[in-house]
């Protein structure tokens, strides 16, 4: 057996020791193996050395939390501790994108503009005409999808089309329709 085999072997005693006996030295040494690699990880994907310590702390929680759900056979301890590392990355990325609700103001709002009403009635007008010249295959797939609000997967088990049929035909549809709005 290699070193990267017995290596493979303690980190999954760890977190079995972790999850049955909430065996605290097991999850220190686990934490202090893997912290430091994920913190490095997080900043070489961006996060600044502050972001990246707090995500590396709650990764750790999260494997004291969820060691229960590991299992051996489909990951090794690395992998599953990098993949809850990437998706903690990903939901701070989408926290920090996502714009905070405005203040409301109180009372009546304005009127808008009638120059923006009668844009925007034109580029209604042209979406529509645009849409109607488009063939009925792209224009049933961009109503389900924008209209309907459907991903490609579910619009491919509901017509029973390939994803990559639909992806391609909702791609010309929408170069079509840019070109067309021009």
């Amino acid at each position: 057996m290699t070193s990267d085999e017995k290596m493979r072997l303690l980190w999954v005693e760890h977190l079995n020791r972790i999850k049955n006996d909430q065996d605290e030295a097991a999850f220190a040494e686990l934490f202090d193996h893997f912290a430091p690699r994920v913190k490095g990880f997080l900043m070489k994907s961006g996060a600044d050395a502050s972001l990246a310590e707090e995500c590396a702390q709650e990764v750790m929680a999260t494997c004291w939390h969820k060691a229960h759900m590991f299992d051996p056979s489909r990951a090794s301890v690395a992998t599953w501790i990098f993949t809850i590392a990437r998706n903690k990355k990903i939901d701070v990325l989408r926290r920090q994108r996502r714009p905070e609700p405005e203040d409301l103001g109180w009372g009546p709002e304005e009127e808008p503009d009638q120059d923006d009403v009668i844009v925007l009635q034109q580029e209604t007008e042209l979406l529509g005409r645009a849409m109607a010249e488009l063939p009925a295959a792209q224009r049933e797939l961009i109503e389900r999808a924008y209209f309907g609000e459907l991903t490609h997967s579910e619009i491919a088990a509901e017509t029973g089309l390939p994803l990559g049929t639909i992806k391609s035909r909702i791609r010309l549809a929408l170069e079509r329709l840019r070109h067309a709005m021009k």
